[in-house]
């Protein structure tokens, strides 16, 4: 049985033949996409595509630390800040 972190159908199985003349199944890494804003889908500036910095990385190289980084961009920040003071839904 494989190891347990590739038992996930989430991970692409690639069958690929070796020298040796036999089919072995190899798993393809996932790839992280460009983070984007949740308004109006706008690139996101200083969040990382890595995988290191992701799964390793500080809280603070994650993202932007000011209110909703990492989700929200700040041309967007503002109508949001706003519609949640004002307690709209």
């Amino acid at each position: 049985m494989v190891r347990p972190a590739y038992r996930s159908r989430s991970k692409a199985r690639v069958i690929r033949r070796v020298p040796s003349g036999e089919a072995r199944v190899y798993y393809k890494k996932r790839r992280f996409y460009e983070a984007r804003c949740a308004i109006c889908g706008a690139p996101l500036g200083g969040v990382p595509r890595d995988y290191n910095i992701i799964r390793w990385g500080a809280k603070t190289r994650k993202r932007p630390e000011r209110y909703f980084g990492g989700v929200v961009c700040p041309k967007c920040l503002p109508l949001l800040l706003k519609l949640a003071i004002r307690g709209g839904s």
